[in-house]
């Protein structure tokens, strides 16, 4: 999602970089590109001109013309800008102070509310409340079918006193409005802290949907109304947003299908419309493809600039905090990197989701986007299938993997020699790496003195060929301003014999894509 948008704001702002002063001219040339960026990802027209005209008033001002790189203030003013069209703080839920808080779902047919109603479950499980699914869905055939299986897969309790409708034929029969009532008044007998009602959509906007969802909400009394809307409408999501808006008075935005590829401008126009908060986004079809909005990590995703802190949340929520001691202690040790710590690692990586959506996360993703489009991530799966088709002993001494072995493990993966063959040579550069690392030697073809970083130059080699130094280091003279000419001579000669780009080490070691022990495919991503 977003990724047009993306991309035409980051071309945009290239033509940026290294100027010394903007004139209003070069002001005006970018405010035009944002504006077309805006509306060809279909964001509301009165939201374009709010926001280009406050981008060029503040571009024009004295805190791009003082600024020391004024290409990067602009880029500076259009994020927060940004922020503010996608409701400008993180907003949370209000919880009740006494009784069950109630969090009702409102939305149209297929914007995806029951699904969503399990992965909000299931997200309020993992902060420590105990939710409760009211199925109010009566209307929808196999509505409430639909939710005691997605509660089943979150692991959350579903209250579901009547079936609902099984097919389009079959008449609406029970009271969504009873049954609303009724789950709340279960969940205070059975200690439930939270309940999320799930009502009834239409296919388009009409008065009988709006009644009901008004009789709902005047039954329950709900802390939250969450408008569901599907982030790949096009501008009709606007009207449908003021209309429930007005029907219903929702407190907050729910945007699905954020992981979809259509340009979804649409629903950045929603907050800044309505000036109700985007609350959560569904990222995929998983009950775990779910999150907390953020104005300010949403903005510098749109603009290349990533979102690690998201990243590094989930890294924490799903870590093993005691594998990661394990492998700590083992690099204090200098202990063997083997295929067990490997495997180890991988599971660790598997249990924060996919890689894809990982690295789409990190600074500059945009510009490896068609690479990580094409990555393979089954690839992981068949590393994964290699090494547990050894033997526990093969996986801590993987030096005694010979030719017959490797046959055998070939063909309990179900892969090719040479892809064990492949893997094995990845996994020894990976080892030797590892080694240097816990020799506090750092990573080869990292260049020295960067702080924090360990100099990579290692002890030197010994030998005596022909370009070798007549003179050891201790035995220079102790005449200061000769001992200055002879190290100038040493550094000339150096430079003289180092290859183009040496700076960063040469080339024979610079760190190749084997050392870092990925899976097939990413070698393009490090330009080899």
């Amino acid at each position: 999602m977003f990724n047009s948008l993306s991309d035409r704001l980051t071309a945009t702002f290239k033509n940026l970089k290294g100027k010394g002063r903007l004139t209003e001219a070069d002001v005006d040339a970018t405010v035009r590109e944002i504006r077309r960026a805006l509306l060809d990802a279909d964001v509301a027209v009165p939201v374009v001109r709010e926001f280009t005209a406050a981008v060029k008033e503040r571009a024009l001002g004295l805190e791009v013309s003082e600024a020391l790189n004024p290409g990067q203030q602009v880029v500076k003013i259009v994020n927060e800008e940004l922020q503010n069209i996608l409701g400008g703080q993180t907003r949370r839920i209000r919880m009740a102070k006494t009784g069950p808080t109630i969090i009702m779902l409102a939305g149209l047919q297929g914007a995806g509310k029951t699904t969503l109603a399990g992965k909000l479950g299931k997200w309020l499980k993992g902060q420590g409340h105990r939710p409760l699914l009211v199925a109010s869905d009566l209307q929808r055939p196999n509505a409430v079918t639909q939710l005691q299986v997605v509660g089943g897969r979150a692991g959350v309790p579903v209250y579901a006193p009547h079936p609902g409708t099984t097919s389009e034929s079959d008449d609406p029969t029970g009271d969504p409005v009873q049954v609303a009532r009724d789950g709340v008044a279960q969940a205070r007998a059975r200690l439930h802290d939270v309940v999320i009602v799930d009502t009834a959509g239409r296919l388009g906007i009409d008065e009988a949907l709006m009644e009901q969802a008004r009789d709902i909400r005047d039954a329950v009394r709900p802390d939250e109304v969450l408008f569901v809307i599907d982030a790949m409408v096009g501008q009709d999501a606007v009207n449908t947003a003021q209309a429930f808006n007005e029907g219903v008075d929702f407190t907050g935005v729910v945007l699905s299908k954020l992981d979809g590829d259509a340009r979804g401008g649409a629903a950045l126009s929603v907050a800044s419309v309505t000036g109700k908060p985007i609350m959560f986004a569904s990222t995929g079809e998983g009950v775990d493809d779910f999150e907390q909005f953020h104005p300010d990590r949403m903005a510098s995703r749109i603009l290349d600039m990533g979102d690690v802190l998201t990243l590094i949340e989930q890294a924490e929520k799903q870590w093993d905090r005691d594998e990661a001691e394990k492998m700590a202690r083992k690099f204090t040790d200098q202990e063997d990197f083997t295929f067990e710590d490997f495997l180890a690692q991988m599971q660790q990586l598997r249990k924060m989701g996919s890689m894809k959506k990982m690295l789409m996360m990190m600074p500059g993703a945009a510009g490896m986007r068609e690479q990580l489009e094409n990555f393979d991530e089954r690839e992981i799966d068949r590393v994964e299938a290699i090494v547990r088709s050894m033997t526990p002993h093969e996986r801590v001494a993987p030096k005694i993997i010979n030719g017959s072995r490797r046959a055998r493990i070939a063909k309990g993966s179900g892969v090719t020699v040479s892809e064990v063959n492949q893997l094995m040579e990845r996994f020894t550069q990976a080892q030797k790496m590892m080694k240097r690392l816990a020799q506090g030697k750092g990573v080869p073809g990292m260049p020295a003195g960067i702080p924090g970083m360990p100099a990579t130059g290692g002890p030197a080699k010994k030998g005596k060929g022909k370009g070798a130094a007549k003179k050891k280091s201790g035995s220079r003279s102790g005449n200061p301003a000769k001992r200055a000419q002879e190290n100038a001579a040493l550094e000339q000669q150096r430079q003289q014999k180092a290859p183009a780009g040496s700076a960063f080490g040469a080339a024979q070691d610079r760190p190749d894509p084997a050392e870092l022990n990925l899976p097939k495919g990413f070698e393009k991503f490090l330009g080899q």
